[in-house]
């Protein structure tokens, strides 16, 4: 049976709520068939209403983010279907632990951290200046990191208006995922992330045969082109095809445009 199976079928059984999060995420249960996982399930009816995306479309959208993901082989987002639940249809994604006792903070740190200085210093990119206390300076930095340089090209391509440092995700099996990928998709460039470090460098050839994959698959008539038409608009696809284009045809990493603030806030 695999996960999306188990998310789909499965009986959804709600064990509490994440108050942390700006929307409703209930922690649950899935189980079907003997087996049982841990699962986070976001129902619709619990969903703000957002200015600049349509009223009760982020639990596609998070859908549609991990079917970017495996289509580009790279499995960054965890196993995420649309059902029924208990207060309706909604999201619900596949629960990742992390490493066990204080291995999860540790390895954030190895990931995201507040450095003194100008230069990054060895294994990490620079993202910009952030304030500290009593308005001290301090450089933010992330490392430079293959799984964090994946997740970047990533949210290039679905236009992640909110990647924080919080979003990521350290599994106890080393593996990296990124989470909460609501406000994806919109038409207009609204990238905000803290992966600006490899800004404007060349994309990798593995990042580039991902590109050139998704792109065939985009096409009208494919599997993947029909799938997101379920879950976005018409626009939103035609606006996917041409950032993908656009960085096969300058083959770097984005850069901020400028027009829209880059780094998520809060960016926790």
């Amino acid at each position: 049976m695999t996960p999306q199976e188990l998310l789909a079928r499965g009986e959804l059984t709600v064990r509490g709520r994440i108050r942390e999060a700006s929307n409703a995420v209930l922690y649950c249960t899935v189980a079907y068939e003997g087996v049982t996982a841990a699962c986070v399930y976001k129902p619709v009816a619990g969903e703000r209403p957002l200015w600049d995306f349509p009223d009760g479309t982020l639990a596609q959208r998070e859908v549609a983010a991990y079917e970017l993901s495996e289509a580009m082989g790279w499995g960054l987002v965890p196993p995420t279907v649309l059902r029924d639940g208990p207060y309706g249809p909604g999201m619900c994604q596949l629960w990742i632990d992390g490493p066990a006792d204080d291995g999860a903070a540790e390895e954030t740190r190895r990931l995201l951290a507040l450095v003194e200085g100008d230069e990054p210093g060895p294994g990490w990119k620079a993202v910009g200046y952030a304030e500290v206390g009593e308005g001290r300076p301090a450089l933010l930095v992330h490392a430079d990191d293959e799984r964090l340089r994946r997740l970047a090209v990533l949210d290039a391509v679905i236009n992640n208006g909110d990647r924080k440092g919080g979003h990521l995700l350290p599994a106890a099996d080393g593996r990296l995922y990124g989470i909460d990928h609501g406000v994806t998709f919109n038409a207009e460039d609204k990238l905000r992330t803290l992966l600006w470090g490899w800004a404007g460098e060349p994309l990798t050839e593995e990042a580039l045969e991902a590109l050139r994959r998704l792109s065939a698959d985009l096409a009208e008539g494919r599997p993947l082109a029909a799938r997101l038409a379920e879950l976005i608009t018409p626009a939103e696809i035609d606006a996917l095809r041409g950032r993908v284009g656009e960085l096969l045809r300058t083959g770097r990493h984005r850069e901020p445009s400028g027009q829209w603030p880059a780094i998520p806030w809060p960016p926790v």
